[in-house]
């Protein structure tokens, strides 16, 4: 049963023709991006539980080295947007905030990795499952040219090539198309929740240290 399924598929896709070939490589190219991006943003990866309370209890500590910015750094996108915060922690509210900003645009640059050729494919899969239409009814009208319309069984094979084509390509479009969406408000949304991390770091990084209010000694006792 697994045999004969399995040889059903592949003659339907080289029922296809050669305007496949884009079509199925688009689908692995695809395919490797979704499993790739789906275990890189994973939400432990990208925003460790706990993660902004315990760099805010650092700073708070005041006591930070280049050991424990570097580690932070390599721990998480999140990890490298507060490290750089912390990297300029003397500086002023704007440095901080200017460092903030500069570091998210990196992090955000790389959160979105690969997702533009995610949306290339399923924006010319259907294009490329068109072109093979219209390749397949032209072979047909060819046939029909030479042979007349006397030989049904090449009719039949420029439309079955453009009819696996056009199916072929939305199947790979359909779902590049919908994983690309996802992906995009997935980065949204951590870049939302970054942004307030960033801002609680930024608080507490520029609030004013207030000194200690020393005690006024207790009044001294007049010997009657």
């Amino acid at each position: 049963m697994w045999r004969l399924a399995e040889g059903c598929v592949l003659e339907i896709l080289m029922a296809g023709g050669w305007a496949m070939l884009p079509i199925l490589l688009c689908s692995a190219i695809a395919l490797a991006i979704i499993l790739e991006r789906f275990w890189t943003l994973r939400r432990r990866a990208v925003m460790p539980p706990g993660l902004g309370d315990q760099v805010r209890t650092w700073a708070r500590s005041r006591k930070l080295d280049p050991e424990h910015l570097q580690a932070l750094r390599d721990n998480s996108p999140l990890g490298e947007l507060l490290a750089g915060a912390l990297a300029v922690r003397n500086r002023s509210r704007d440095i901080v905030k200017e460092r903030i900003e500069d570091t998210g645009r990196h992090v955000v640059h790389r959160l979105e990795r690969f997702l533009n050729t995610l949306g290339t494919i399923a924006l010319i899969s259907p294009l490329l499952g068109l072109l093979g239409t219209v390749i397949g009814l032209i072979r047909m009208f060819l046939a029909v040219m030479v042979n007349g319309v006397g030989d049904p069984l090449k009719m039949a094979g420029g439309i079955g090539e453009a009819l696996v084509c056009t199916a072929t390509g939305l199947v790979v479009a359909i779902p590049a198309y919908a994983l690309h969406r996802y992906f995009r408000s997935r980065v949204a949304g951590y870049v939302v929740e970054m942004e307030q991390q960033a801002t609680l770091l930024l608080d507490e990084l520029t609030a004013p240290v207030e000194p200690a209010v020393a005690s006024a000694p207790a009044p001294a006792r007049v010997a009657r």
